[in-house]
């Protein structure tokens, strides 16, 4: 292996694997030194080292050098295989100290075949993620080529392999797109106080303003309703309510239940349970398609929450509620007053909260 040899070799593994080229020098190195150690039957691996400029190898026992013509064919292929291995590795590595920093964060790929019920997304030149079944969303569909933004829910190193889980499905997707979208979020104006999701059907997140100044509904709405639209847009029309948090649990539950008026709420606080009343016409938006809106802001509130028909005796069961009114499981921007809380953002002009901030 002459010297133009190993620079070009280290050329080609630079441009394909993106892997510096003083690692690769240094791995063919110590491929090379072990080769010799096992090769001439050394008790200790020599020092081998490769010139960077013209590619020469030289090698010493101590102080005594080796003619590299000594290391024989033998050798040089033993390298070889060490070599790979050490190339994997430190791939392996590259790929780890990458994207073990991007774990809470959101990457973008490509869809490049199924596992199974599995999807398997190829993110840039060197990496690939797997998003299990359980991290896809009910009624996405996908294929190969697909351009995916997902959420990285893990990084695992198993041996000189590296694992990459992504989620579509997680509630920290939402809080990441709103932390891309929104500023006041990402500079910590805005809190994000809580997330309650069932993924592909609705979302209600709560928010609140650290500056008195700044609406917190509004900066996540945006200019009529552009900075929701483009959560939305991403989580391919999934409904997003936002609601006003508030340390009162009367309030926080009324807020929660949105967009449905309520008429009285009464509270068990040895049972952090919670019994509501709403008028008939109300009612299925209370309790929303499925009781999902009720489950939803009951996870939200951390309180058990019964649904009453005013005047009623019995509670509602959320199976058997009656189908959500036209507007309540629209793609929402939701805000903590019925005119903003369950519209299509492309209805919310006219409706925009201003930001003073």
């Amino acid at each position: 292996m002459n010297g133009g040899e190993v620079l070009r070799i280290v050329d080609a593994i630079h441009r394909e694997k993106g892997i510096g080229k003083e690692l690769i020098f240094e791995s063919i190195e110590q491929a090379l030194a072990l080769a010799a150690k096992k090769h001439l039957n050394m008790k200790d691996p020599p020092t081998v080292k490769i010139d960077r400029v013209s590619g020469d190898i030289s090698a010493f026992d101590g102080d005594l050098p080796i003619e590299t013509s000594a290391l024989g064919r033998i050798a040089y292929q033993a390298a070889r295989q060490l070599l790979v291995q050490k190339l994997r590795e430190v791939e392996s590595e590259t790929v780890f100290s990458e994207f073990a920093h991007k774990k809470g964060d959101i990457a973008a790929g490509n869809v490049a075949r199924f596992e199974g019920p599995h999807l398997v997304i190829r993110i840039g030149d060197k990496a690939e993620a797997t998003m299990l079944k359980g991290d896809q969303v009910p009624g996405e569909n996908y294929r190969i080529g697909q351009p995916l933004r997902a959420y990285v829910s893990d990084v695992e190193r198993r041996g000189t392999r590296i694992r990459i889980y992504v989620s579509r499905s997680h509630e920290d997707f939402v809080r990441r797109l709103f932390e891309l979208e929104v500023p006041e979020i990402s500079d910590g104006t805005v809190v994000i106080k809580g997330i309650a999701r069932e993924p592909g059907y609705r979302t209600k997140i709560t928010v609140h303003s650290t500056n008195d100044r700044v609406d917190c509904l509004g900066a996540c709405v945006g200019v009529r309703g552009s900075r929701i639209r483009n959560v939305v847009d991403e989580l391919n029309g999934e409904n997003v309510d936002i609601v006003r948090w508030s340390e009162e649990p009367l309030e926080l539950i009324r807020n929660s239940l949105k967009p449905a008026e309520i008429a009285e709420v009464r509270l068990d606080a040895g049972q952090k349970r919670a019994t509501v009343y709403v008028h008939k016409d109300h009612l299925s938006q209370a309790i929303g398609k499925g009781g999902r809106n009720v489950r939803l802001a009951s996870r939200l509130a951390g309180w058990e929450i019964d649904i009453y028909e005013l005047g009623g005796e019995e509670p509602v069961s959320a199976p058997d509620a009656e189908a959500p009114a036209p507007d309540a499981e629209a793609p929402a921007a939701g805000a903590d007053a019925p005119a903003a809380e369950a519209v299509p953002p492309a209805a919310a002009e006219g409706q925009e909260k201003s930001n003073e901030g």
